[in-house]
């Protein structure tokens, strides 16, 4: 009975709206960022996009548009596109912007449940699980996915930690409640830090284990990851809140029917990288973008539009991006790299000999030559 699973409401008529829904720029500079990684990794001849929860498809699309304009830079390799997707509703969505509705359900590979050939004649077959896609070279996509999944809340009391737990409220049977564990609970056993300074922690254990197997990934077989998402460094406390038409909505009421979103903690994603990979960020949205040079190519869509509506709307979406009020502080960008391309393996024995590495776009200040 699960919110995505029976709807997702992503969109302006939905119960929330994501970044790529509000402007083309948002993907466009993204598929940027996974090209400039790949050239900095030296032109590997094959890599695989692999996106986890992709909403509406929209952001896929930004990026393929944007492989399909700089064609001429990847013509000799060879890309495939790999969606991690549970809701059936959210799939048939997404087949249908990418591939025109032309896919093939349950394909003779039996780990993808649907395959089909996007617009720009690239290869796309949907996953349940991000143990099902296939090894190899990957850049990694992760666009306000942590945050919806399900998290365990604790409180520090004078017995020591809590687990904030539901109950249904004794007064008011049709109504839930929250109380705290009675005493100790296996998870907060688990999850709680020993340095852990806040009163109130909430702990993501899904997240934890998919950044790790991201970053296993990595290590193995290379790529990037780059996650984008409203969360903080390991500061916030309660953060658990719903969504309905665009307002916020009491989380325990008619459950089901509201988007549940937590803020994503990056320290614990860094924490659960292990040391396998390099992590960078996280770095607020309006910084990444502006990084990834968004005022340039804001630039020139303003020169190329023709009418004054598109400008304002242009301009409306920039500000929504960019806005620390808006989306510009609450979301970060965060990214897992091999540490080879971070450090030169053999810095140490001959460090004059190496050339500096290129910096990784996004995460350094744009220097315009």
């Amino acid at each position: 009975q699960g919110y995505y699973t029976r709807r997702g409401g992503v969109g302006e008529s939905g119960d929330f709206i994501t970044s790529p829904e509000i402007s083309q720029v948002f993907g466009e500079l993204i598929g940027i960022w996974y090209i400039s990684e790949w050239m900095a990794m030296g032109k590997p001849n094959t890599f695989q996009l692999v996106e986890l929860g992709p909403g509406r498809g929209t952001l896929t699309e930004d990026i393929l548009r944007v492989f399909k304009q700089l064609a001429s830079v990847l013509s000799k390799c060879d890309i495939s596109v790999h969606l991690v997707e549970v809701s059936p509703k959210l799939s048939e969505i997404q087949a249908v912007m990418l591939t025109g509705g032309k896919v093939q359900p349950n394909p003779e590979d039996n780990l993808a449940y649907m395959k089909g050939i996007s617009k720009t004649g690239i290869p796309i077959s949907w996953y349940r699980d991000i143990q099902d896609v296939p090894p190899g070279y990957s850049f990694y996509l992760a666009h306000e996915f942590f945050d919806a999944l399900p998290i365990h809340k604790f409180q520090r009391t004078e017995k020591g930690w809590r687990e904030v737990l539901v109950d249904i409220d004794p007064e008011v049977p049709d109504q839930l409640r929250f109380v705290l564990s009675p005493s100790r609970t296996p998870a907060t056993q688990n999850f709680i830090q020993p340095e852990e300074t806040r009163d109130h922690v909430e702990v993501c254990p899904e997240a934890g284990v998919i950044v790790q197997r991201l970053a296993s990934r990595i290590e193995k077989d290379g790529g990037a990851a780059l996650v984008a998402d409203y969360g903080h460094d390991g500061t916030k406390t309660d953060t658990f809140r719903g969504f309905r038409n665009h307002k916020l909505h009491d989380v325990l009421s008619a459950p089901g029917t509201a988007d549940l979103t937590a803020d994503v903690d990056f320290s614990y994603l860094r924490r659960m990288a292990q040391g396998k990979t390099a992590t960078l960020g996280p770095v607020k949205q309006r910084e990444f973008l502006k990084n990834m040079g968004i005022d340039l190519r804001l630039q020139v869509l303003l020169q190329n539009s023709g009418d004054t509506a598109t400008r304002e709307q242009l301009l409306h979406s920039y500000d929504m991006l960019m806005n620390p009020e808006k989306m510009g502080d609450c979301f970060n960008f965060f990214a897992l790299l091999p540490h080879h391309r971070l450090v030169h393996p053999d810095k140490k024995d001959k460090p004059e000999s190496k050339s500096p590495l290129p910096p990784v776009a996004g995460f350094n200040e744009l220097l315009l030559k």
